[in-house]
């Protein structure tokens, strides 16, 4: 049925819009649409305007597609409204779940920081403006008196922004000197100056990934394991987000396949419930396990 087509469309379409890379295999697989479809799918996208990417093996859609401007547009609250809507629930009752649970979710998407603060306010509101003329028209900035509180310094840097995250409290860049893709915090900008010069790296332009145990990377590894019934219940309790990731192949076991950015997160979780995990892939997992399981031998 077309309601059938039009669900796949639209989970495709949030699939390869979310803040992980997924490979044709994944996607098909997770979406149940052939390669035939998927291709089909992507041209569809294209003509409809979304701007398709593929770095390397991995396919995604660019959050700047002018349909998610409009939309974004059409949803985004005013400051003035977030601020509004925040007094009045921190006016309400305490104890009141519902009130509650909004403030949780406003306090996850929006920085009350930096909107609360009117001066600093203004000063991130224009660096973002000049940023996003920057990649819209793909140009390399200067970011004037970036302080870092890692180096404890104040310097200009010269880089190619390409992406504006985390409700345009970050921006990813690529930067030439170091030959690294780097995310600067926008309040710690002094000033943004756009040039005439266009990108030179586009194709080293690397978006960063987050998995489940909010570790974050630019390349993502897939690891894969079957479950029993304990450990199974751990992972969906512990981290929700992994269901998409988990199949059952029995009564009592479960498959999952599970990106990740780092063996610290997902590591942690196989060395606790050991007894009740067995773990099929990838090399590189198994390497890791043995290094750990080898430290932890008692003398």
């Amino acid at each position: 049925m077309r309601h059938d087509k039009l669900e796949r469309e639209l989970n495709l379409l949030l699939l390869l819009a979310g803040n992980r890379g997924y490979t044709l295999e994944q996607i098909c697989d997770r979406i149940e649409i052939g390669r035939r479809n998927f291709y089909y799918y992507l041209e569809f996208f294209r003509d409809c305007g979304f701007i398709v990417e593929k770095r390397g093996k991995i396919y995604s859609i660019d959050r700047q597609s002018p349909f998610f401007t409009r939309l974004q547009e059409r949803i985004d609250f005013t400051e003035d409204e977030l601020l509004t809507m925040r007094r009045l629930l921190e006016a309400s009752d305490k104890h009141d779940a519902v009130a509650t649970n909004l403030m949780k979710k406003l306090d996850r998407f929006y920085d009350f920081n930096i909107l609360a603060d009117n001066v600093l306010r203004e000063h991130v509101a224009h660096n973002v403006s000049a940023l996003y003329k920057a990649i819209k028209f793909k140009r390399m900035v200067v970011l004037r008196n970036y302080h870092s509180p890692h180096s404890l310094t104040e310097k200009d840097r010269l880089v190619e922004p390409f992406l504006l995250m985390n409700s345009n409290n970050e921006v990813r860049c690529y930067e030439p000197k170091s030959q690294m893709n780097k995310t600067f915090k926008v309040a710690r900008i002094g000033d943004v100056e756009v040039l005439d010069e266009e990108w030179l790296n586009e194709k080293r332009h690397r978006t960063v990934h987050t998995d489940i145990f909010m570790f974050s990377d630019e390349e993502q590894r897939t690891v894969e394991m079957t479950l029993g019934t304990l450990a199974y219940n751990m992972l969906k309790e512990e981290y929700p987000d992994s269901s998409i990731y988990i199949n059952k192949v029995s009564e009592r076991q479960w498959q999952l396949r599970l990106p990740v950015c780092s063996y610290i997160g997902i590591g942690r979780f196989v060395l606790g419930l050991y007894d009740d995990i067995t773990v099929t892939g990838d090399d590189g997992f198994k390497e890791y396990l043995r290094g750990k399981i080898e430290k932890m031998k008692l003398e």
